[in-house]
């Protein structure tokens, strides 16, 4: 590995957390947003905070979403990633202000999508979705939020209202000095071919999904 080497010879600094590299105009189908790019040092990732409107500091609309190239690509039935994204960026439209930061290097909750596409094939022979990854040798869980705190207090931003299911974003934001003064639902009405999958978030994950209570007649 090549180390930076400063011009008297000695060793540059090694740069860590995460810097605001560009900021460009993204009209999309949704609306205009602002596509801030950032450069986390510590892992390599490129990250990306979709900002629409004029943000407040407090109380900021926010949807930390994690990068799920089957299910906001390709639309895939598995999970209901690919519609929280979409329904993340039509609420902070019709807010009229917040953010949705897609954190990548978060594929398959941290282990990558050649791991998660094994692991979706274990789920095919009948494991659920934990013990698949088990069954793998790969953690249940392995994201981190730290990168988004860091995205979330370049923008200014010192507290959010959270579109999340999942208490670990929250419970992880405010671990990394981001209030969530509120968490907002982003419940996705659900499928027969994801069903399991998201009892499983809600069993063994502790997702908050108390829509599933309509459908528990589905197998």
């Amino acid at each position: 590995m090549t180390e930076n080497i400063g011009v008297l010879g000695t060793k540059s600094p090694r740069r860590s957390g995460v810097e605001r590299v560009v900021n460009a105009p993204l009209p999309t189908v949704y609306g205009k947003f602002q596509a801030i790019g950032y450069l986390d040092h510590d892992r390599g990732d490129e990250q990306v905070a979709l900002v629409y409107g004029d943000i407040d500091s407090d109380r900021v609309l926010t949807r930390l979403h994690s990068e799920c190239l089957t299910g906001d690509a390709f639309g895939s039935q598995h999970c209901e990633c690919g519609d929280q994204l979409a329904a993340a960026l039509r609420a902070v439209v019709a807010e009229g202000s917040g953010i949705v930061v897609y954190l990548r290097g978060h594929e398959g909750r941290g282990i990558g999508l050649l791991g998660k596409l094994r692991a979706m094939a274990l789920q095919a022979e009948g494991l659920d979705t934990v013990e698949a990854n088990l069954a793998l040798g790969l953690p249940v869980d392995a994201r981190d939020y730290g990168v988004a705190a860091g995205i979330l207090s370049d923008l200014g931003v010192r507290s959010v209202r959270l579109m999340s299911n999942n208490p670990r974003k929250r419970e992880s934001l405010e671990r990394h000095g981001i209030e969530v003064a509120e968490t907002v639902p982003l419940l996705i009405e659900p499928c027969e071919n994801n069903i399991t999958y998201l009892r499983t978030k809600r069993e063994r994950l502790d997702h908050v999904l108390p829509h599933l209570d309509a459908v528990a007649h589905w197998s």
